[in-house]
């Protein structure tokens, strides 16, 4: 048996929202992954968001280069392969991700806060490729449908923390999140020691939302015992976990759990290649994230000082870039 749950949505879309709440209740507080299917977005959509995904990576490298992240810390654009180590973010110096990825962010925000950092990384410009055709509106289309799912779960962690559904619709309603593709490419070359397709860490904001490849060298959950758990890939699901910030709010009632790629097995036969999406919902850039009241037992005290969603976000980012702007 799977140590992540695999929850269907659909009763909550048809108005029973306590039983799935409950069941997601349990997945959070226990392992803080779970796959949800029943998610109502439109399989038109995610076909066309994968398709164009693997258009793009199939591009000439120097093609997919005329939109590097132009700066270190850049949040959107291309980052080649070996560009990141999300292991760093945890203070874990090992070699480079085996991954190559494209990221975006909102398309519409309103007018940034009196920030220079925000400025600087939220709300810093989309880089668009010329090709392939039709790439843009498959990611932004991809983005807005996927960005409505995390509201929806917003809520149902709301009812399950016992606050008021609509509860975090303030504070996610100017949301920051990030789209990011990733290719996996095949390893003609052993990888170092230490070095995997993307090193163990933990997300940092509130929720992600996972569409993985059922491929050689898939993702990984840590379990409590301290073992390594693959996660199942669902058709037609998507992998939800939780971030930092969801474990700061409930004062680590709900997990923001370790997890990571691992690579093919050495003597997988064929191509190992492996694709995913991912999207980081984030809150506002200025909702302060403090221990909820319904988290807080008697005599108990807070585990985490206030922090807010965007510094804590670009600073993480920031700690795991191990290229230079255009290398």
């Amino acid at each position: 048996m799977s140590l992540v749950p695999v929850i269907d949505l659909a009763p909550a879309a048809a108005g029973e929202t306590r039983p799935v709440a409950a069941s997601v209740t349990e997945a959070c507080a226990r392992v803080g992954f779970l796959v949800v299917t029943g998610h109502g977005v439109p399989a038109a959509v995610i076909d066309r968001g994968w398709a164009a995904a693997r258009a793009f990576f199939d591009l000439p490298e120097a093609a997919k280069r005329s939109v590097v992240m132009p700066r270190p810390g850049y949040p959107y654009g291309y980052s080649p392969v070996a560009g990141e180590s999300l292991a760093r973010s945890l203070g874990d110096r090992r070699p480079p991700d085996l991954k190559e990825s494209f990221s975006i962010g909102p398309a519409d925000l309103t007018p940034p806060p009196e920030s220079a950092d925000a400025v600087a990384f939220a709300w810093a410009a989309n880089l668009w490729p010329a090709e392939p055709p039709g790439f843009r509106d498959a990611m932004l289309a991809y983005y807005r449908a996927l960005s409505d799912l995390a509201g929806r779960l917003m809520r149902l962690f709301a009812l399950g923390l016992d606050l008021p559904e609509d509860f975090f619709d303030s504070r996610i309603d100017r949301a920051i999140s990030a789209l990011r593709l990733l290719n996996y490419p095949d390893q003609p070359v052993p990888p170092e020691p230490g070095q995997l397709r993307a090193g163990a860490h933990t997300d940092y904001g509130s929720l992600t939302i996972l569409l993985p490849q059922d491929a050689p060298g898939g993702l990984e959950v840590q379990g409590a015992d301290g073992a390594w758990h693959a996660v199942p890939a669902v058709p037609g699901g998507f992998v939800i976990n939780l971030g930092d910030l969801m474990a700061r709010w409930t004062n680590d009632r709900w997990r923001s759990t370790l997890h990571r790629v691992v690579n093919p097995p050495p003597d997988s036969a064929g191509s190992t290649r492996r694709q995913s999406i991912a999207f980081f919902h984030q809150p506002n850039w200025d909702a302060e994230i403090a221990c909820l009241p319904t988290c807080l037992g008697p005599g108990e005290t807070p585990r985490y000082a206030p922090v807010l969603s965007g510094p804590h976000l670009a600073s993480k980012f920031r700690s795991t870039v191990t290229l230079p702007a255009g290398s």
